[in-house]
């Protein structure tokens, strides 16, 4: 075998052993490369899969946002239809109303006219009378000589002195009667003028009542246009609207503090005596209702709603624009409008002495502050004025009540929130 073969073979097993080894080692750098590869892809498809539910929860979410609008949107489109229905119902008894107030002029002017006829019999018959009088007064101031010389007979004297006589009686029936009739149609014209005056403020109550309705359908309206694909939006809003409720409950709790401290009232009620729990005093204020919020720590106050604070009142619902009536006879104490409750009315019940407060009413009925008030009287109307996430009625009642001036809201007329409040449910 010649050098150059064995070179050869040499070079060949050379080859060979490198291609082997190279091999093995490519081995075990796959082997030592693969695991931490398929980890990696195992990692990504986990969050992958993890990104999948988190899609389909917010997916889930978003359905259920979707069915919750289409809710609302039906819900408000009800109570628009109500409104409506409320509103076109109204102008009838406007209309009927209108109608039975030129029906009661009409009689009114009618009664004045028989008024001044009898007034006018009763003058012609007075002056009837009076020349009778005066007749006879000539004729006893005539000696008897002197009439029976004017007389063609005696016979004749008796006769006119009984005619006279006659007639002087029945005049004086007459003008009695008459008289009768003329306090009798005095009466029925008051009667009827007190009537006409009635049904002119119920006609004011009406048209009131009908702008607080088309003031809730105007609102309702644009809410249905808002609601409609915007329900993440408005549930926004409405977590806003909350905790601006719960900045400004934290704030009335400093002032009210200070403003006791200092005794600085306008006006100050305490009860005399606090009745006897499930003493039935009043009435309820809206007809048809529903308790929407009770009295104390209700769920709605434990997500510190009024800053930690209870419930001080009720919360009841009839309806936008609802009459709402005094719980009990009193007199009106105090009434403003301020950033909190809205257009509100306090009202003072005798004989304990004891305050109904309505708070957020869309307007005000036909009162004004120290004026009586009758049990059932409307004094205003259902709304959502003020810090207010929806028509109700907010209504509280007081052992002690006060009222003063918040400098922070331009001085506007507040009353006392954190003190002095009882469940009115005790006394409905």
């Amino acid at each position: 075998m010649n050098t150059n073969n064995i070179l050869k073979r040499i070079r060949i097993r050379s080859i060979r052993e490198w291609i082997f080894f190279a091999l093995i080692g490519l081995g075990i750098l796959v082997w030592s490369v693969t695991p931490s590869f398929a980890q990696t892809n195992q990692e990504r498809i986990e969050e992958l899969r993890k990104q999948i539910e988190i899609l389909e929860e917010q997916a889930k979410q978003y359905r259920g946002s979707i069915a919750q609008n289409q809710q609302q949107a039906r819900t408000l489109q009800n109570e628009i239809n109500s409104l409506r229905g409320q509103i076109s119902g109204l102008e009838v008894q406007i209309s009927a109303t209108g109608k039975k107030i030129d029906k009661t002029g009409i009689e009114i002017n009618n009664v004045s006219g028989e008024i001044h006829d009898t007034e006018q019999n009763i003058h012609n018959q007075e002056e009837t009378i009076s020349i009778l009088l005066r007749y006879l007064y000539q004729r006893d101031q005539d000696s008897l000589v002197g009439v029976l010389m004017k007389t063609p007979s005696l016979e004749e004297y008796f006769r006119q002195e009984q005619y006279a006589l006659t007639i002087d009686d029945s005049l004086l029936q007459l003008v009695a009667q008459l008289k009768e009739d003329q306090e009798r149609l005095t009466k029925q014209r008051v009667s009827l003028e007190t009537k006409k005056e009635e049904l002119e403020e119920l006609k004011v109550e009406q048209g009131a009542q009908k702008v607080s309705l088309l003031t809730a359908k105007k609102s309702k309206d644009t809410i249905l246009v808002q609601t409609k694909g915007q329900e993440a939006q408005f549930q926004k809003l409405l977590s806003n609207v909350e905790k601006q409720k719960a900045q400004f409950f934290n704030e009335l709790r400093a002032l009210e503090s200070n403003v006791v401290a200092g005794g600085l009232y306008l006006v100050h009620v305490t009860a005399s005596q606090l009745p006897k729990k499930g003493t039935k005093l009043f009435q309820w204020p809206e007809d048809h209702y529903r308790l929407t919020q009770g009295y104390g720590m209700t769920t709605y106050a434990k997500r510190g709603a009024y800053g930690g604070a209870p419930h001080n009142g009720i919360d009841i619902a009839s309806g936008y624009g609802s009459s709402i009536k005094a719980i009990g006879d009193g007199k009106i104490i105090a009434a403003g409008n301020n950033t909190g409750w809205g257009n509100w009315i306090a009202i003072q019940h005798p004989p304990y002495n004891l305050v109904s407060v309505y708070g957020h009413m869309s307007s005000f009925g036909s009162i004004r502050v120290g004026s009586q008030v009758r049990m059932g009287q409307v004094i205003g109307y259902e709304g959502s004025t003020g810090n207010s996430t929806g028509s109700h009625l907010h209504i509280s009642l007081y052992k002690e009540f006060f009222t003063y001036q918040n400098e922070r809201k331009n001085g506007q007329l507040y009353f006392n929130y954190f003190e002095g409040s009882i469940n009115p449910m005790d006394y409905l």
